[in-house]
């Protein structure tokens, strides 16, 4: 997909918004009225994980209020799909949006972020998906505790908690990219985050109590001890970019210091 031109007036910027949102909006809708065909069948791979749960309950299916819920739960289902097939297509069309405000040294980050981004928003629903949800629906449900309190599972009331959870845990994951920036652009210093990372860890963990939906600790605990792990993961990979960096800030002193050709310096900025 084409990329903004580097600089242009205030309603051209506007005009370029417009366009970036129009292809979005229509993408999506596309998408969702071609997965409205599929959307049991996608709500019932969606609730997969929570079918333990949903026996803990008693509960052989899940319910549905009134004669419009089933057409309004299965539009809702495609185009939550839609969503998340599209993610790629949002988030490239976010990044083509900034991307003329960028330097051109700066602008060569923006393929192998756009690549991790997508890979983090997918590695967060897939550990949500396969480790996390099945045991916090199963614990939520046993906090019934089996006394003189039914759980009557609604159907999009479940659906949309799953969905929940698992946004969350894909939005999490894009920690490690806004982290690392962070630190490439030295809006916040390696050395200071890695010096203060109690605080770091107190910000990380509040977040997954935000992030989470349903406030619950085996969430939450799950959330923030993969948040830790990409934030550490964070480090070392903007340790080894500084390092580097550094490296050739040396290099290129050391060459001005000796009179050498600028052109041997212009190749070290490239």
């Amino acid at each position: 997909m084409p990329v903004a031109p580097k600089r242009m007036p205030f309603f051209e910027h506007i005009a370029e918004l417009r366009k970036r949102l129009i292809v979005v909006v229509v993408t999506v809708v596309v998408l969702a009225l071609g997965l409205y065909t599929w959307g049991w069948q996608i709500f019932d791979f969606v609730l997969r994980p929570v079918q333990s749960a949903l026996e803990l309950a008693g509960a052989e299916k899940l319910n549905i209020l009134g004669p419009f819920a089933t057409f309004t739960l299965r539009f809702k289902v495609a185009t939550y799909a839609a969503i998340v097939v599209a993610s790629p297509i949002i988030i490239w069309q976010v990044m083509a949006f900034f991307l003329p405000a960028l330097k051109p040294k700066e602008q060569r980050y923006v393929v192998p972020t756009f690549g991790t981004m997508v890979a983090l928003f997918i590695g967060g629903i897939a550990f949500c998906y396969i480790v996390v949800a099945p045991t916090a629906f199963e614990w939520m449900v046993a906090q019934a505790g089996g006394n003189s309190v039914q759980v009557l599972p609604d159907a999009a009331l479940w659906f949309q908690a799953v969905l929940l959870l698992l946004f969350a845990f894909g939005l999490g994951f894009q920690l490690p990219v806004i982290v690392f920036y962070l630190m490439i652009f030295n809006i916040v210093p390696y050395n200071k985050l890695r010096a203060n990372w109690r605080y770091a860890y107190v910000i990380i963990v509040t977040t997954a109590a935000i992030a989470t939906p349903d406030w619950s600790p085996v969430t939450m605990g799950a959330l923030a001890a993969a948040l830790i792990v990409l934030y550490e993961g964070s480090m070392l990979l903007a340790r080894i970019v500084l390092s580097r960096r550094i490296g050739e800030q040396k290099r290129r002193e050391a060459i001005m210091a000796a009179g050498g050709d600028p052109d041997e310096i212009d190749a070290l900025d490239a």
